[in-house]
Parts: C-alpha cells; structure tokens; sequence
C-alpha cells in the first residue's frame, strides 16, 4: 500500500500561487504554437504583484511579440498596428517601459520615418502584423528573440 500526502498550503503561498502568472490558449489550429506551451523566461516567474503594471505588460509582449514572429516566413518581420488611431502598422524595432504606467514601442512607419509610439498600460491594445522586410536586406530582422533574451537574464529586463 503507498502512501499518499496531502500537502497543505500556508497563507503566504496561497497568496503567491495567487499572484503568479497564468495563460491559456484555443486555437482552431491545434497545431498554433501558444505562447502558454513555451519555456517561460526568468523574469515571467516572478510573482505579477511585484512589478509595476508596465513592466508586467511589457514581458508579456515580448512573448506574444516572439511566437508571432515564430510563424512568420523570411520575407516577413513583425509589425504593430493599433485599434482606435490613425498610427498604420509600426516595423517594431524596440520595446520599453517606464515605471509605473508607460509602454512604449520605437521603430519606423510605412513611408520609413522613424517612429515611438507611448502607450498609457490602462490603453493597451496592440494588433501584431506580419509585414514585409525591407527588400536591401537578407534577412528578416527578428526582435522577439533579443527581447526574450532579455527576460532570461537576472538583471532588469531593459538591460
């Protein structure tokens, strides 16, 4: 006969696991990569509760941001657009926060003009677009893997 425990909880990790982060996916193609079956990076393990709103927004992007780019082709790079404003789609160059509240998106428009989208966490609303790279160069330009690395590291993420 085995034994079995029941293994009780104190306060304090009830609270924690309540503060951990959680993700679920459908997709109508079971094979979708999901941004939950992926190997978390470091900082994404760290209880939601001790970051700021836009720091908790901006490591969760970087994922969504990576497994898009995941599923694109080499002649494609991710672009954002945004719901409600008249911005078009942004190539993404680089993705920052500013503590407690702000997000914000660098790159360039589709004429090429250098761009920075700020963002307000509470107005968070990003469509992520699969558009073309720039046909002078080889390769697509793959941010998702750099900001990814990133959360990973021990230090703060924007290092």
């Amino acid at each position: 006969m085995t034994e079995t425990r029941d293994e009780i909880a104190t306060s304090a990790e009830v609270l924690e696991n309540a503060a951990m982060p959680r993700t679920r996916e459908v997709h109508t193609d079971p094979n979708a990569p999901c941004v939950s079956e992926s190997d978390l990076p470091q900082a994404l393990h760290e209880p939601a509760n001790k970051k700021s709103p836009a720091q908790w927004a901006y490591e969760r992007i970087i994922l969504y941001i990576q497994n898009f780019e995941k599923q694109l082709d080499n002649d494609h790079e991710v672009g954002l657009g945004l719901a409600g404003g008249n911005t078009g789609v942004i190539r993404i160059e680089g993705l920052g926060y500013y503590d407690p509240d702000i997000i914000t998106y660098y790159g360039t428009n589709e004429a090429g003009a250098k761009t920075q989208l700020i963002q307000h966490v509470s107005q968070l609303n990003v469509s992520l677009i699969a558009s073309p790279k720039h046909i002078d160069q080889p390769e697509p330009k793959r941010i998702g893997f750099r900001l990814a690395t990133a959360l990973d590291r021990d230090a703060d993420v924007t290092t």
